[in-house]
């Protein structure tokens, strides 16, 4: 995936001026071959912050070993406000640990006070409104550490990734899907870009990409991911051209950004002037790490991007679609143990899922459109979604909302794909969450978000969740286990 960044992680330690010195570069060292050993890739910077006087050279030694995020690492007490100037200047996502004390045989010489200077720290970094990642214990030894620092990695990618990401986005929103809304101003509170178009736009795009030499490559690549499921050979060349166009055009106006995701209009104009469904494009766009959303939903593309960047894997957007009858829950058996009937739904999209994703796939019509466009005929504009049962195994769903209040909001939750045949279309599965139907209504109904979810096929709660809270993210709900109420929630039910 070339559409993910890069994290180039720098640690710097620190020192205040009454504690000695070499306990925290000792120290340093320590977290540094704990991190070699556990294959965590990170640079050293030299320079040890003790007063303002440091700021300079190490932000100077960051930048020309070409550090994007940065790990501020008390190995004694450290110096509040020099330390928190130093994770202001710095541009880039921080995290912030300190050192452990290693054996009772020396507390004296050997204390380093970091837990009492972690305390003073957050102070300082609330007074600048300064938000850097403080891990759940964020005082550990270098093996402990090395483990924070593991997960800031994935954090940290998430965070530049959004930073440097721009959303194109074709055609407005179908009138039936305003639920899919997007308040532009907290995208740029986020720091993302967006660059809206229309659909003429989109068409003219991929009418002039007809004879670029990239289009029979990409028509042989789609041949050979199809096999002898290419049963619209016919449709190849088109959907190459499509998918030239759209990958050129993000290429030729990235501008600033360096990543770029797509919100795009699939119906039901689309159909009648492109000659077939975009969905099976979209699910290969998203196995090259480039989500496109279905509907223009804006912000379910950027919930796919974070959990793509997340897991560094494919991603896909589903409606959160419907139940799961009684009588396909008594059917599982044992596949469904551990789970109330409420705790499941199918997650549905008409096709645009990535083919690794899939057990069973194949290229279909789109049966929704061809309710719409074609029902008396037989499927002509409607074909090119890939239909399959979604892998069984765990999975997270997770939605980031610019909401109409002004806010961003997102929700999280884990959960699990079960090896259970939904017997119906699309790209479908059943997903199992524990307590789903509470989470439902007193989450996503009770703070209005839309059908689309971004669903990664890993659990990356811990990321996603501490992610959103770096960027600001006013509000982010996870499923309540079983009598723990959510604020609303009849107690007397």
């Amino acid at each position: 995936m070339n559409n993910i960044p890069e994290v180039k992680l720098g640690l710097v330690a620190v020192s205040r001026s009454c504690f000695p010195v070499e306990l925290s570069k000792k120290r340093r060292e320590e977290v540094v071959k704990e991190c070699k050993r556990k294959k965590i890739a990170l640079t050293c910077i030299n320079t040890v912050i003790i007063s303002e006087n440091d700021i300079t050279p190490a932000l100077s030694e960051l930048a020309k070993k070409g550090c994007n995020a940065l790990v501020v690492y008390l190995g004694n007490f450290g110096p509040e406000t020099p330390e928190t100037i130093l994770i202001q200047k710095f541009n880039g996502p921080v995290m912030v640990a300190g050192a452990a004390e290693e054996t009772g045989k020396d507390l004296i010489n050997g204390r380093g006070d970091a837990y009492c200077g972690m305390l003073n720290l957050s102070y300082n970094l609330n007074l600048r409104h300064l938000r850097p990642y403080i891990p759940e214990s964020p005082v550990g030894l270098p093996a402990e550490v090395a483990d924070m620092i593991a997960d800031f990695t994935s954090i940290a990618r998430v965070i530049i990734g959004v930073k440097k990401l721009k959303i194109f986005s074709f055609g407005p929103r179908p009138q039936d899907f305003l639920a899919c809304n997007a308040p532009v101003k907290q995208l740029y509170d986020l720091g993302v870009e967006i660059m809206e178009n229309s659909e003429l736009d989109m068409y003219d795009i991929f009418l002039k990409a007809k004879d670029r030499p990239e289009v029979k490559e990409t028509a042989k690549d789609i041949a050979r991911e199809l096999g002898k499921k290419n049963v619209y050979p016919e449709l190849v060349i088109k959907q190459a051209q499509f998918e030239v166009a759209l990958k050129n055009f993000m290429k030729e106006n990235l501008g600033t950004s360096e990543f770029g995701v797509f919100a795009n209009k699939c119906w039901p104009a689309f159909e009648e002037y492109f000659g077939f469904v975009p969905c099976f494009n979209n699910s290969r766009l998203a196995a090259q790490g480039i989500p496109v959303s279905c509907e223009v939903d804006i912000y379910g593309v950027l919930s796919e991007y974070m959990a793509n960047v997340a897991t560094e894997y494919p991603v896909t957007l589903l409606d959160i679609n419907n139940t799961v009858p009684y009588d396909m829950y008594k059917a599982a058996g044992k596949k469904v143990s551990g789970y109330a009937p409420r705790d499941l739904f199918m997650g549905f999209h008409c096709g645009n899922t990535a083919s690794c994703l899939l057990d069973g796939w194949d290229l279909k019509y789109q049966l929704i459109m061809k309710r719409l466009l074609e029902p008396k005929t037989e499927p002509n504009i409607t074909r090119g979604t890939l239909e399959g049962k979604l892998k069984s195994g765990p999975v997270t769903i997770f939605r980031l909302q610019g909401a109409v209040e002004g806010d961003l909001r997102s929700y999280i939750a884990e959960g699990e794909v079960l090896d259970i045949d939904p017997k119906s279309f699309g790209s479908i599965g059943v997903l199992a969450i524990k307590e789903m139907d509470r989470f439902y209504r007193h989450v996503l109904i009770g703070r209005q978000y839309p059908h689309h979810t971004a669903v990664a096929f890993k659990r990356c709660g811990k990321i996603l969740f501490e992610a959103a809270k770096m960027l600001g993210v006013s509000e982010v709900s996870t499923p309540l286990p079983k009598g723990v109420l959510y604020k609303g929630e009849n107690a007397f039910k």
